[in-house]
């Protein structure tokens, strides 16, 4: 079974996530943004075996722990898509923007496409490039749970800003639209930030990207 421990970190109050195989004990660290000593703590608590780092997009929040973390434990870092390789090379520049020490660069030791799978312990997620808040962004979803963690695509009542560079909301929405929609409505997503929600709710009441808001925009 699939388990999951959600941890907020860095001053945006990113979720990161903490996975695992439950008859294995063997995990993952989905978007490590920060407070590498918080997430490795907590993992050690649950008593975790960390074996790979998976990251949805490359913004600091999300990445700028990687390094660090694979520094330590010596864990390959997986994600995102390789056109997310510019802002996962000014992390560091960002973060000195936010006044937000100790994130750094990172890169990859691989990349990920839309249909690859990725193994935790006897557990699979499957990718999903899912462009628009960042060109690189990807979402990772275990089918026998209804789970998926979709970074900053798509949040409880909202969806991810596409003002950033190489942003773009079209992309975005039909990325929502033609790859999240079709894995269910009664799929449970762990959003980058805020509460958790299900692929069914969002399509009922979001007002950017639920069914009525579509339909609306399609006229």
């Amino acid at each position: 079974m699939l388990k999951a421990q959600i941890i907020p970190v860095t001053a945006f109050a990113q979720n990161c996530s903490i996975i695992w195989c439950d008859e294995t004990m063997e995990g993952a660290l989905v978007d490590p943004g920060g407070d590498a000593d918080k997430i490795l703590a907590h993992s050690e608590k649950l008593g975790v075996k960390l074996v790979k780092i998976l990251l949805t997009h490359g913004h600091l929040d999300h990445a700028g722990g990687a390094a660090d973390i694979k520094e330590k434990l010596g864990l390959p870092i997986i994600g995102p898509h390789k056109d997310d390789k510019f802002w996962l090379d000014q992390i560091e520049e960002q973060a000195a923007k936010y006044s937000m020490a100790g994130l750094r660069c990172c890169t990859p030791d691989q990349w990920l496409e839309d249909g690859d799978d990725i193994t935790v312990g006897n557990q699979t997620l499957s990718v999903l490039h899912t462009p628009g808040h960042t060109p690189g962004h990807v979402v990772l979803f275990n089918k026998d749970h209804k789970v998926a963690f979709v970074g900053d695509v798509l949040f409880k009542g909202s969806i991810g800003r596409t003002d950033f560079p190489r942003g773009d909301l079209d992309t975005l929405l039909d990325a929502i639209k033609d790859k999240l929609w079709p894995l269910g409505d009664d799929v449970t997503f762990v959003p980058g930030h805020g509460e958790l929600s299900t692929f069914g709710a969002e399509r009922r009441s979001n007002p950017f990207v639920g069914d009525a808001a579509m339909r609306a925009r399609a006229r």
